[in-house]
């Protein structure tokens, strides 16, 4: 649901799904890859915690874009989704690491 409102962002559609599908993937996907990260936390305070990250994303993009005078919707969407897939290659990268030095020391 997420793809398709950044899809409908992206190629500027006029349907009526174009706004709420887009605001969902604005939280969903860096919300997910916080989530990603926070994996130790109980699954309340996780989703709390990701949340509360994906809405700090969304506004930082947002006030960045807006300082330098290059706000445009396409603009955010590329820019949230670069940092968000940024994010989760950073844990997978911590992850895949993580992973290579237990079975050294096995």
């Amino acid at each position: 649901m997420g793809g398709i409102g950044a899809v409908l962002a992206l190629v500027d559609s006029g349907s009526p799904l174009r706004g709420p599908f887009t605001l969902f993937f604005l939280l969903a996907a860096p919300a997910g890859a916080i989530a990603a990260a926070l994996r130790g936390l109980e699954p309340f305070g996780r989703t709390v915690a990701s949340v509360a990250g994906a809405v700090v994303v969304n506004m930082l993009v947002t006030q960045g874009m807006l300082a330098v005078h290059q706000w445009s919707v396409p603009g955010g969407i590329v820019a949230v989704t670069s940092i968000s897939a940024l994010i989760l290659l950073l844990v997978l990268l911590r992850r895949l690491r993580g992973r290579t030095t237990r079975r050294r020391t096995d």
